[in-house]
């Protein structure tokens, strides 16, 4: 009889040894990260940020001096948006005119320009032809041709030639429609192609005349390009310098823009910081505003079937 022999139990294995790591920083996790965004293009980002942004942080923070220097700090105060009597944003004419001026031409272009832009586009998407295509070439000739060419022919215009515009707020007016118009054209025209024209159709197919299918379908479905495109409008005039210099009549007519440069050179109060700030302000405001209303509007529309539908319902 075989008597089996019981194999003796083998040591546990013991686990190795940890061997102590070092964690890196994070920045430095950061930097060996190979699936990390770029990091050239992300420090190219960062240096040109803190170019770009440092000096209107500079110019920004100077215009609370309780001073009148521009590049020494003498205390915090609010004396050159309201409190000085006499040379502060709200007391000093100048200024005050400027800002209004500002705001008034920014405020005349763009209800003068996105209706017209807004039609312009829909009649070149509409009409086909060598004559629409001209009008389309030459709309996009205004949105490529330099500034101050422009300005230059607008100016030679109002002043050689015999027409009833002069120098001053409307000739100001009409420089910044023609050199915004491209903007609110192209954002529009970009709009109807994501769109298309199955919309309309279906809704000249329920009843509704041509005009009546653009009103009460396409126009809604388009808010969302036409109100960027005004808030851009906007944003873009209230900045404008080249056409509103070269067509401005005096004092009365320069904005911002061109205050500021006439004063730069000379050895202006920090209330020309506080102007240039609240111009910023002026264009943060409305680059804010028209985010929000575009995710409004786009939330809300959706794709533009709720559009179509409110509509067929009401037939």
């Amino acid at each position: 009889m075989t008597q089996t022999l019981a194999r003796p139990e083998a040591p546990p294995l013991e686990a190795p040894p940890e061997v102590p790591t070092r964690r890196l920083p994070s920045l430095r996790r950061w930097w060996r990260d190979p699936w990390r965004a770029p990091r050239g293009l992300a420090l190219f980002t960062l240096l040109y940020l803190c170019w770009s942004l440092l000096p209107v942080i500079v110019a920004v923070v100077f215009s609370f001096n309780a001073g009148k220097s521009r590049s020494v700090w003498q205390g915090f105060s609010f004396r050159w948006y309201w409190r000085d009597p006499n040379l502060s944003v709200l007391h000093d004419a100048s200024l005050h005119t400027a800002l209004t001026h500002t705001l008034y031409l920014g405020v005349v272009t763009t209800a003068i320009t996105v209706p017209i832009g807004v039609l312009f586009a829909l009649g070149i998407d509409r009409w086909h032809g060598r004559l629409p295509s001209g009008a389309n070439f030459t709309m996009l000739l205004s949105f490529v041709l330099p500034e101050a060419v422009l300005a230059v022919a607008l100016l030679f215009l109002v002043t050689t030639v015999q027409t009833p515009l002069r120098l001053g707020s409307n000739a100001q007016v009409l420089g910044l429609v023609t050199f915004q118009l491209s903007y609110p054209v192209v954002l529009v025209r970009a709009r109807m192609l994501t769109i298309g024209k199955q919309y309309e159709e279906a809704a000249i197919d329920l009843g509704a005349t041509r005009i009546g299918a653009v009103r009460r379908v396409l126009l809604p479905m388009l808010t969302p390009a036409i109100f960027a495109s005004a808030v851009l409008v906007f944003a873009d005039v209230i900045d404008d310098f080249v056409i509103v210099r070269y067509l401005s009549a005096g004092s009365d007519t320069e904005p911002v823009s061109v205050k500021i440069y006439n004063s730069a050179r000379a050895a202006p109060t920090p209330a020309l910081n506080a102007l240039a700030t609240m111009l910023l302000l002026a264009s943060l405001f409305a680059v804010v505003i028209g985010f929000m209303g575009y995710r409004f509007l786009s939330r809300r529309q959706g794709s533009g079937s709720g559009d179509f539908n409110n509509f067929a319902d009401q037939l």
